[in-house]
């Protein structure tokens, strides 16, 4: 398998060497831990990969000042669209043909084809299989970015996690400046690897050096 390198050593590593072509894979976390960010950081270092970013949270010029706070340089290869209709977002997939697709989240998206609103079992379901029916026929990869509830897990029912091939949790707590990266399911590599990241004012630093979280506090008078 050809993997697709994200630039970011400790996503790779965790992915079990990068992202897999054709393949679906969900990032979980509870709300303001830092997914989007991620996954928006990663895109705007990726100059030679062409991205549909599908956000059904927020407005095209927000997500343009968060990501002008992110990026090294400006990402021309990356295009946004706001967007809550699954149609919609596979029109401009086709229309597009991108090299990777980000959905953010999966809460958001609704398909025509069902009767009741976007967050329903029955809405991420069918808009979950019919996105993993578009990745394997065109080979391109999926991202998805999930919420978590207060019970701890994804927000949708189970089956979401037995669709996608990889299941990413995003942990950690709010008021300290670390996460942790951690895969759940993966098809195509280990669950044992873990990936460190730290909360900056500009995005997420990888820390690649575990023993920092360790040895980095102020130990005096212990």
């Amino acid at each position: 398998v050809k993997y697709i390198d994200l630039g970011d050593a400790e996503l790779n590593r965790v992915l079990g060497g990068g992202l897999v072509p054709g393949s679906m894979t969900l990032i979980g976390g509870e709300p303001g831990i830092g997914k989007s960010t991620l996954v928006l950081q990663i895109v705007m270092n990726l100059n030679t990969l062409k991205t549909l970013y599908v956000s059904g949270e927020e407005s095209a010029k927000q997500l343009k000042l968060r990501a002008e706070r992110l990026a090294k340089q400006p990402n021309t290869s990356c295009y946004i669209v706001s967007e809550t209709s699954l149609e919609q977002i596979l029109f401009h997939a086709q229309e597009l043909k991108p090299e990777l697709i980000i959905i953010d989240s999966i809460q958001t998206i609704a398909t025509e084809l069902i009767d009741s609103s976007a967050g329903t079992i029955s809405q991420i379901r069918e808009c979950s299989a019919a996105l993993l029916k578009f990745a394997k026929q065109t080979n391109i990869p999926i991202l998805l970015i999930g919420h978590i509830t207060k019970e701890g897990t994804i927000a949708g029912p189970k089956i979401l996690e037995h669709i996608v091939d990889t299941v990413l949790q995003f942990e950690g707590d709010q008021h300290y400046l670390y996460r942790i990266l951690r895969a759940t399911k993966n098809r195509f590599g280990s669950t044992s690897e873990l990936g460190i990241f730290e909360m900056l004012h500009d995005g997420l630093r990888e820390v690649g050096n575990p023993s920092e979280l360790l040895l980095s506090d102020n130990h005096e008078g212990l």
